[in-house]
């Protein structure tokens, strides 16, 4: 189930803007404290490195992504999460825009 909406958030308006504008985020705090960024990446091949674990979110387009330490590309489209453990890093390949909510743990 893709998630649409979240209520009763504080959100950073200044934009976290990565590799050169192919993405694009706004990091949010929960009522409950928890943190999340919503973003999107535009068509690009990238490398992110993690500091906490991560799940992302796909909620509209769709992307394909590799883990640290596998050989292969993983599809994951609207609806779909993958996770990927702190102190890490992952490949992502996205051909149309990919809008995710990045849920830190």
């Amino acid at each position: 189930m893709t998630t649409e909406k979240i209520d009763n958030i504080s959100v950073i308006t200044r934009a976290n803007v990565y590799f050169d504008g192919k993405c694009v985020s706004h990091g949010i705090t929960l009522a409950d404290g928890s943190k999340k960024s919503v973003g999107v990446i535009l068509p690009a091949t990238l490398t992110f490195n993690t500091s906490a674990p991560e799940t992302m979110e796909c909620v509209a387009g769709s992307c394909e992504y590799k883990l640290a330490g596998t050989n292969h590309w993983v599809k994951s489209s609207e609806g779909e999460t993958f996770s990927v453990p702190g102190h890490s890093h992952f490949d992502i390949r996205v051909t149309d825009a990919y809008h995710y909510i990045c849920h830190y743990a």
